[in-house]
């Protein structure tokens, strides 16, 4: 069965239309990936274990945070900055408070600045890695191990950075699955 003009042309853009969802569907995972394997963007690495080579060189890390609008918490840094030498393995807290009366979720957005050290500073582990979730007056504090690589010293532009802040953005996001369930059965049980 041949195609008239009119059908074949619909059948090409039916196709382009696909393509063109598909390459926009894949485009946020690949530049993810993208991001965290240059460091672009101010995209952080994540490592097994601390570095092996500490330096004399020192750095000063600052934190901070900030959350999307509506996020009802309240999110800080425990610490505002800390000198360390570069390679050192740091621990810093960030505190989080639900002043609601119900449990809330959320997730952390990270990057650091300036975006040439991104790709040298790399985390070991973080609150930011998964959800979190608060029940109502809860107050926590969340730790992130991190360290800055050494190899920061030899790139050409990273080498001339003294100050790295990280930054981590809260937002909210629906609550997993068995603390959806608690809350329906929470206000079923009040009405």
């Amino acid at each position: 069965m041949a195609l008239s003009g009119p059908q074949k042309t619909v059948i090409q853009l039916v196709g382009v239309v696909v393509l063109m969802g598909g390459l926009a569907w894949a485009s946020v995972p690949f530049y993810d990936w993208f991001c965290r394997v240059t460091g672009f963007g101010g995209a952080t690495g994540v490592a097994e274990q601390g570095s092996d080579t500490i330096l004399d060189k020192t750095i000063k890390v600052r934190f901070d945070a900030s959350k999307e609008r509506g996020m009802p918490w309240e999110f800080k840094p425990v610490e505002r900055e800390m000198e360390m030498r570069i390679g050192e393995t740091g621990l810093a807290f960030y505190e989080a408070y639900n002043p609601t009366d119900r449990p809330v979720a959320g997730q952390a957005s990270y990057n650091v600045t300036p975006y040439s050290a991104g790709g040298f500073f790399e985390k070991i582990a973080c609150f930011c890695f998964d959800e979190q979730v608060l029940q109502p007056g809860e107050r926590v504090q969340m730790p992130v191990t991190f360290f800055v690589d050494p190899e920061i010293v030899e790139d050409r532009e990273a080498k001339y950075v003294h100050t790295i802040t990280l930054s981590y953005t809260f937002y909210e996001i629906d609550l997993p699955e068995g603390y959806a369930a608690l809350e329906a059965q929470a206000e079923n049980n009040t009405n």
